[in-house]
C-alpha cells in the first residue's frame, strides 16, 4: 500500500485514501474529472515538489515560464470549501491550504478558477480571500 494521500480526500468509509488511489494517477497522466480533483492533485503536487506537473495543469494563459518552490516548508493540510460550476467548460474550488515555513504557521485560503479544453481540467488563477 502506498503512502496516504497529502490532499487528505477520503474513501467512501471514512478513511483516508492512499496516494496511489487518489491524486497519484493524476500525476502519472490520468485526466482529473472534475475541477475539485484537479485542485486535490495540484496540492500534493506542491507537497510532493512535482513542479511538471503543477506547470502541465497550470493553463497556458496564465502559466508561468518557470515555478521555484519554496523550500523548507511543511504542508498541514487541504480543506475544500466549496467546488462550484461556473458554466459547461469552467469551475470554481474555494480552498484552505495550511503550511509551515521558517517555524510559521500560514494559512492560504483561495478560490481558485478552473477550464476545461479538450477534456482535460486546468487552474487558470484564484483570488486570496
Amino acid at each position: 500500500m502506498s503512502a496516504p494521500c497529502p490532499c487528505g480526500r477520503l474513501g467512501p468509509k471514512g478513511q483516508g485514501l492512499a496516494l496511489d488511489d487518489c491524486c497519484g494517477p493524476l500525476h502519472a497522466g490520468q485526466t482529473a474529472p472534475d475541477a475539485e480533483r484537479l485542485m486535490r492533485s495540484r496540492y500534493s503536487a506542491f507537497v510532493r515538489g512535482d513542479v511538471p506537473y503543477l506547470l502541465a495543469t497550470w493553463h497556458h494563459s496564465q502559466r508561468p515560464a518557470e515555478l521555484t518552490l519554496e523550500t523548507g516548508g511543511k504542508w498541514l493540510g487541504l480543506e475544500i470549501k466549496h467546488h462550484r460550476i461556473t458554466g459547461a467548460e469552467t469551475a470554481e474550488v474555494e480552498f484552505v491550504a495550511r503550511f509551515r515555513v521558517g517555524g510559521k504557521a500560514v494559512r492560504q485560503h483561495e478560490r481558485s478558477r478552473f477550464v476545461r479544453e479538450d477534456g482535460r481540467w486546468f487552474y487558470v488563477d484564484g483570488d486570496e480571500l
